[in-house]
Parts: structure tokens; sequence; C-alpha cells
């Protein structure tokens, strides 16, 4: 199949579950803090850095449509980072600087952190 097909289906179905999750995170936590979108950035960093190693290193036969699929467009279309941007910026125009300052530091080390981990826990399988 065509990469671009499979990255247009996966980009869609990741976009979906990403609104689907985040709201419902958002909704049952009810704070003005974005939980779902922070929640989403640190699942996909993680599943990226698991489902890499799987399809570059394990798979590699079916390597470039997995990728395509999974990687590009499934977690592309999943993660958030333009939503992290705005709703932070939201934080800082609505005079919440240790909830902006808390959002950046949280996603970049939650983020980084849960891609080390899926990295190291898929090559223990």
């Amino acid at each position: 199949m065509n990469n671009l097909i499979l990255i247009f289906i996966g980009a869609g179905v990741g976009g979906v579950l990403r609104y689907w999750l985040s709201s419902r995170i958002q909704l049952f936590l009810g704070s003005p803090f974005p939980y779902g979108t922070l929640f989403v950035n640190v699942s996909g960093s993680f599943l990226m850095g698991f489902l890499f190693v799987f399809i570059m290193e394990r798979f590699t036969g079916l390597g470039p449509q997995l990728r395509a699929l999974l990687l590009i467009g499934l977690l592309g279309g999943y993660t958030t980072f333009s939503s992290f941007s705005i709703e932070t910026l939201q934080l800082v125009e609505n005079g919440q600087w240790v909830g902006a300052l808390t959002n950046i530091v949280l996603s970049i080390l939650l983020c980084i952190t849960a891609t080390w981990i899926g990295i190291i826990g898929a090559r223990v399988l």
C-alpha cells in the first residue's frame, strides 16, 4: 500500500484518538491545567520509543509500511505539541506563570523519559 495512504489513515485515527482521550481526561479531572494534552504527549512519546524499536530494529521487513502507518501517521496525529504550545501560551496570558512553566518542564522531561523507557522496554522484550 502507498505510504501516503498509510500516513493518511494513521493520522486520522491518531487525531481522533487524541481528541477523545484528551477530552475524557480533561473532563474527568476538571482542571484548567492541560492534563489531557500532557498525558497524550507522554503516552505518545512512550509509544514512539517502544514502536520504533520493534519496527526499525526487530521487524525490519515491514519497516517502511509500519513506520508510515504507526510512527508518522498514527503517532503524528496522536501527539499534540501544537496543542501543548497554545495551551501553555493561554496559561501565560491568564497570568498562570507557574502552570505554564510546570507544563513546559513536565512535558519535556516526561516525554523524553517516556520515549527512553519505551525504547528500553521494547529492547528487553
